[in-house]
């Protein structure tokens, strides 16, 4: 058995059968506000790869090179990718193996974007071996390429209090479908769907996908689509997902009349139909898909909310559980957000946070929603069809964190689920946030 099936082997288990007692810390109690912060598209390895004490680029000895479609090995990394240079900035004869972006593209400055799709992902991943991300991305060798974060807010954040170096996105691929496991642990229906969604496309001179359906054969959405109900992103606007019914976290939330809201960058003009320079993306609202909170739904008035109202609610009625969406020009997404973006973004509301009322008993979690193409050399856990997808960052901020601790706990999306579950005393949605950790080993209530 390999390196790579045992690693996966252990990482399932650890899922499956969590340690006796170590779901639900004593004084979990003590936290009455969970924020949740949602970032986009970075590997773990991408930006904290070189965190010390991490399992990150400093432990890639066992790992495999990238190999081409054939298996070969590359000799050094692509960088045309079907007949075009990716980026001019970076040199052709990158070796085949990570390398610092910062030496060719600034964090503030924007490099391009990466494939990041289900099917894709999955054989990027390539059972284990992690060896063919450059093979099947637009971006070639990009995908190797990370970030030395040091002096950051969000470096300096992990620094002082947890990071979880073992964090996997909750499905594979993209933001869509991993925005939906963030709030229902759930991959959304489409039973209907036209064929053209479901139909794969090849380059036949290469054999190599050139596209990959946005809908399964049997009809669950795992691509990007935008919602049935308003806002939706009007040059997008066929094709749109049905209503969704699934049980979602906020409906949980309701049901036992805990206070929570979704807060995002945009929201308001994005409602609107203001045309706004923050370049708002509709796919990254996921309550927006649920008939529970269609337009002018009380449930939608109450619990879907601009940036804005975020300062405003610190100043005497913020909710016990509040998710905060940046939009799409501060929320790191490669090719139309940079990393100091973000990172400026990420600091203004934690600080806000940090400074207000409400922090004495809060903890943040600063995560991601998938890993936008990057490579990453940790094997994910094979749970099921869905998932997990590659592994991604994850900082729990709070005065109950660990300090200064890096958590080699095995996480993935759904742990933020069952950690609010665990807190408010909620059903599990699904299997999978039945079964996961809960963020338990960041957490130090003693202190």
């Amino acid at each position: 058995m390999t390196i790579f099936r045992i690693t996966t082997l252990i990482a399932a288990l650890t899922l499956l059968f969590p340690a006796t007692g170590s779901t639900e810390p004593a004084g979990l109690e003590r936290l009455e506000h969970i924020v949740v912060i949602y970032l986009e598209n970075r590997s773990f390895d991408s930006l904290f790869g070189l965190f010390p004490g991490a399992n990150g680029i400093a432990d890639i000895n066992n790992t495999l090179p990238q190999v081409d479609q054939y298996g070969r090995i590359y000799k050094s990394l692509p960088q045309v990718m079907n007949g075009k240079i990716v980026d001019g900035r970076f040199p052709s004869d990158l070796p085949n193996k990570p390398f610092d972006i910062a030496r060719h593209v600034k964090p503030g400055e924007k490099h391009p974007d990466l494939t990041h799709r289900f099917f894709i992902n999955q054989m990027q991943i390539d059972g284990g071996r992690n060896d063919r991300f450059a093979q099947l991305s637009s971006a070639g060798g990009l995908t190797l390429g990370h970030y030395d974060l040091t002096g950051t807010a969000l470096w300096n954040y992990a620094k002082e209090f947890t990071l979880a170096d073992n964090f996997f996105q909750g499905a594979f691929g993209g933001s869509f479908l991993n925005h939906q496991w963030l709030i229902c642990a759930c991959t959304p229906a489409f039973k209907d769907a036209p064929p053209e969604l479901r139909q794969w496309k090849t380059d036949p001179a290469t054999g190599k996908p050139v596209n990959d359906p946005g809908i399964t054969e049997d009809g669950y959405a795992v691509g990007t689509i935008q919602p049935h109900f308003a806002p939706f992103d009007p040059k997008h606007s066929e094709n749109r997902l049905p209503p969704q019914f699934n049980t979602t976290i906020g409906d949980r939330l309701s049901e036992k009349k805990i206070s929570w809201a979704w807060y995002a960058g945009g929201w308001d003009d994005a409602v609107a139909e203001h045309k706004t320079d923050d370049n708002f993306q509709y796919h990254h609202q996921p309550f927006v898909y649920y008939a529970n909170y269609a337009p002018d739904s009380a449930a939608r008035a109450e619990h879907l909310k601009d940036k804005s109202k975020l300062f405003n609610d610190l100043n005497g009625n913020f909710p016990q559980v509040a998710f905060f969406k940046p939009a799409g020009n501060k929320n790191q997404h490669p090719g139309y957000s940079t990393i100091s973006e973000a990172d400026n973004e990420v600091k203004e509301v934690v600080e806000a946070i940090r400074n207000s009322a409400i922090w004495s008993n809060t903890a943040i979690i600063i995560t991601y929603d998938e890993y936008g193409g990057f490579w990453d050399h940790v094997a994910p856990p094979e749970i099921d069809r869905w998932g997990p997808g590659t592994r991604i960052p994850a900082i729990i901020v709070s005065p109950f964190a660990k300090k200064g601790f890096i958590d080699h706990t095995v996480y993935d999306t759904t742990s933020v689920l069952k950690l609010i579950e665990n807190r408010f005393g909620l059903v599990p949605l699904t299997s999978r946030d039945a079964q996961a950790n809960g963020l338990q080993g960041a957490f130090d209530f003693d202190q």
